[in-house]
């Protein structure tokens, strides 16, 4: 079988996949498009070109976190300076009090404090046959048609782990006892449906935003279930602008971002939440597992016919800006379940920042039905 070695950059491996044809059998076979170094790049600029969530900048991507995680460790410690107490100042005066002997007249500086967020590292892997890879591949660039399965692949698991953390971090806000409890939610569910008055609507939206009180307008995107996307079509909320290039029409709502994902929490009697998010709320990193990207056949697979494996690793941390992860996570990092040790669970997030302003995500539930 002849090997395809490519050593170039992009543009170059563009025009040299375009040459490639079968092999010396007439089969091309993943192992000979796959370039591990320059594959697994590629990939990840897809993810998060593809990303909503990043080109919102719901999540911003921190190059720190991306230094952490190629170090070791499952978990690691991002320290932050707290903002000055909202205190009452001094008024000037002309007493002379020695500043050595601590005078009534005498200014006491004030201190600052520092806190401490910890993030957590996600190291997750997926692997597919050729057959399912490399069926479509002729008449194409076999290396961008794997790429783009791969990095479409890995898009859509980056937002189930974003909305397993999200949910990790109301179930914390929920939680009896919390200092902070539900100061991030407006819930108009109620026990039973009403038209007009327990489903989406402008006023209940604004309730939840206002939550952040005079930060509110900080909260630009908001992330809603196709059923209540739909609704607020229904009603007419939903206006369309087009994108820096004009050429996609991005939904929004009162003059903020949608994103539209069935992944959203809700429950089989037609409750439905709706987050709200500002820039930054989550921080994104992406490292580099030792062996991101390799090849395997199996020659004796088949009855002798033969097959082909992609493995493809990656390591991330998505972190939700004010918080620490507060239980030690399994080797590989925490899974996105809401039981004990996942992302989803409400004992795996504390708020370390002491202000709700800070905190730039709000909640609104409603009943759709």
């Amino acid at each position: 079988m002849a090997k395809l070695l490519i050593t170039g950059a992009m543009p170059a491996i563009a025009v040299a996949l375009r040459s490639l044809r079968a092999g010396d059998d007439g089969t091309t076979q993943v192992e000979d498009v796959i370039v591990p170094e320059i594959f697994t790049s590629y990939v990840q600029q897809i993810t998060e070109e593809k990303s909503r969530l990043i080109q919102s900048g719901a999540m911003v991507t921190d190059p720190m976190i991306s230094e952490k995680l190629a170090g070791g460790g499952l978990t690691f410690n991002i320290p932050s300076w707290q903002d000055l107490a909202n205190e009452e100042e001094n008024i000037s005066g002309d007493a002379e009090d020695d500043e050595f002997t601590g005078g009534s007249a005498n200014s006491r500086p004030k201190k600052t404090k520092s806190g401490k967020e910890v993030a957590t590292r996600l190291s997750r892997n997926q692997s597919w046959s050729s057959t399912d890879l490399a069926s479509d591949l002729a008449g194409s660039d076999p290396m961008n048609s794997i790429a783009n399965r791969v990095g479409g692949y890995w898009t859509r698991r980056l937002q189930a782990a974003f909305v397993a953390t999200v949910n990790g971090i109301y179930a914390a806000n929920d939680k009896s006892g919390n200092p902070h409890q539900g100061d991030m939610t407006n819930d108009i569910s109620s026990t039973a449906y009403s038209k007009g008055v327990t489903d989406f609507n402008a006023p209940a939206f604004i309730d939840a935003a206002v939550t952040m009180g005079d930060s509110m307008e900080d909260l630009g995107m908001v992330m809603m279930h196709s059923i209540v996307y739909a609704r607020a079509q229904k009603n007419n909320l939903i206006e369309f602008i087009p994108d820096a290039r004009g050429e996609v029409n991005i939904p929004t709502f009162l003059g903020r971002q949608v994103i539209v994902d069935d992944g959203v929490t809700t429950d089989n009697a037609g409750v439905f939440h709706t987050w709200l998010f500002g820039r930054g709320a989550f921080r994104f990193g992406s490292g580099s597992p030792k062996v991101p990207t390799e090849t395997k056949r199996y020659p004796n697979s088949g009855n002798g016919g033969g097959s082909e494996v992609l493995y493809n690793r990656v390591e991330w941390c998505i972190h939700p800006t004010g918080y620490k992860f507060a239980i030690t996570p399994d080797e590989g990092g925490p899974s996105n379940a809401a039981t004990a040790g996942g992302l989803a669970n409400e004992d795996s997030w504390t708020r370390v920042y002491p202000e709700r302003k800070q905190i730039k995500m709000a909640r609104l539930i409603t009943r759709e039905f």
